[in-house]
């Protein structure tokens, strides 16, 4: 029996970019589990410590492929819950171009593109030119192994492949010339935003042990819309995890994710990178899957987590989606929609086409726009939800058009008027309520829209 070797391998994720993995080694042998990484494509970015960074966002599959062979070496390997999590996870390419191929043959050809990238980084493949074919970037290089093999390489990232090769360089600059003259460009393509991303995640970060830091304050109970921002990805994950009928689909870089319903009317985008007044999630729900949007609703990415929490139960009940988008919004739908906010005595005011209500400390409202629910089919922000020093400088805000539905809309409003969450105590920061009652105004008989990254 071959005796164990003293080497500790800890997988885990990249502490800033989303699918990269890194390895930190230990032990007296930990040159062999080294030569295993390395051989496997891992780049040495510290000592004893090596990432795996890759253009097709399969980094967690061929770590667990990593894991595997380490362990059957008689390496010790360890495996953090978060990346295990991700090794478990089941993702779909958003609008695949190549839909015929199976999970297993999109991981090949990505691959494939992934060596053909490894070759250009590492320069066993020479790119003499460059151009735009009108779709995507066309290349043609030469391998300075290979028997000096030149090629003709067709797309970008995951994507790429050889589509042609020829005997001589020449030959293949000739060919180039003559189908892309007015386009050619000498030398490699300028990088894009993937190459780029997994170029920085290579860099070296630190990986010492954080300092201790200060004991912090317990958490202050505050109501929910004063509540922490919380962590919008983990929340996400956690709804698709608990709800099947919602499936993940990645677009073609990481910086958004769609959660689409079994159905295709109901779809939500999480844009992670959002900056905290802009817009970092859109829900939009449709009749059919290739109708147009019956309703649309977006908060920006300062919204406290237990808000979006709600949102989310909500959405996952399923009631409410096929909403009567022909009917006027009238006064009993707003009553229905705002109904907790008037019975927990935020004040009612009406000023020409707004109608709000403000939380008793100041510090949150509710306006609706009686002018742009006169144009239902154009999905403006008919609604607009925010919390801060005013409706004019919010902290955070989430907008919803005429037919968002009422019962959402009082769910929110539930949340908002009753619920409580949590909020990391600051030295001179306090929550001082002025509790108020104020009559509920009556509904007048006189009867700017957000953008979205999907349509």
């Amino acid at each position: 029996m071959t005796a164990p070797i003293d080497a500790h391998v800890r997988l885990d994720t990249h502490p800033t970019h989303p699918s990269a993995v890194t390895a930190v080694l230990t032990g007296t042998q930990v040159h062999v589990a080294h030569l295993s990484l390395e051989a496997a494509d891992w780049t040495v970015i510290a000592d004893n410590v090596l990432v795996l960074v890759r253009i097709d966002h399969e980094e967690p599959y061929w770590a667990k492929d990593t894991a595997q062979h380490l362990s059957d070496e008689g390496i010790t390997v360890e495996i953090t819950p978060r990346l295990q999590k991700a090794m478990d996870e089941e993702w779909t390419w958003a609008n695949y171009p190549m839909s015929w191929c199976t999970r297993s043959e999109i991981r090949e050809i990505s691959n494939e593109a992934q060596k053909i990238h490894d070759d250009i980084r590492h320069g066993q493949l020479l790119i003499h030119a460059h151009a735009h074919d009108g779709h995507t970037t066309v290349a043609v290089g030469t391998y300075l192994s290979r028997n000096g093999k030149s090629v003709y390489l067709h797309g970008e990232d995951h994507l790429r492949q050889v589509a042609d090769t020829f005997d001589s360089p020449a030959q293949a600059l000739l060919a180039f010339e003559k189908a892309h003259a007015a386009e050619m460009r000498p030398g490699p393509a300028p990088l894009t935003d993937t190459e780029r991303a997994a170029i920085e995640a290579s860099s070296v970060f630190d990986v010492t042990t954080a300092k201790s830091e200060p004991s912090c304050p317990e958490p202050e109970t505050v109501p929910v819309y004063l509540a922490d921002v919380g962590d919008h990805d983990a929340l996400l994950d956690t709804f698709l995890d608990a709800h099947g009928e919602f499936e993940k689909w990645r677009t073609w870089s990481d910086e958004t994710t769609h959660a689409i319903h079994e159905s295709q009317t109901l779809r939500i985008e999480r844009v992670h990178e959002a900056p905290a007044h802009e817009t970092a999630w859109t829900v939009a729900a449709y009749e059919t899957p290739v109708s147009d949007r019956m309703w649309v609703l977006t908060a920006t990415g300062a919204t406290p987590a237990p808000v979006l929490q709600d949102l989310l139960t909500h959405l996952a009940d399923g009631d409410g989606w096929d909403t009567a988008i022909g009917a006027p919004v009238d006064e009993k739908m707003v009553t229905l929609a705002t109904q907790p906010l008037s019975d927990a005595g935020w004040k009612h005011t009406v000023d020409g086409r707004w109608i709000r209500w403000t939380s008793p400390d100041g510090a949150a409202g509710v306006q609706f726009d009686a002018f742009t629910a006169q144009y239902p089919s154009q999905n403006l922000a008919t609604w607009t939800v925010w919390a801060g020093p005013d409706r004019d400088r919010p902290t955070w805000s989430v907008t919803a058009s005429a037919h968002t539905p009422s019962s959402l809309l009082a769910d929110l409003s539930e949340a908002l008027a009753h619920e409580t969450g949590t909020r990391q105590a600051q030295p001179g920061r306090g929550h001082k309520a002025r509790l108020t009652t104020t009559p509920t105004a009556p509904f007048p008989t006189a009867t700017t829209a957000q953008p979205s990254r999907f349509r």
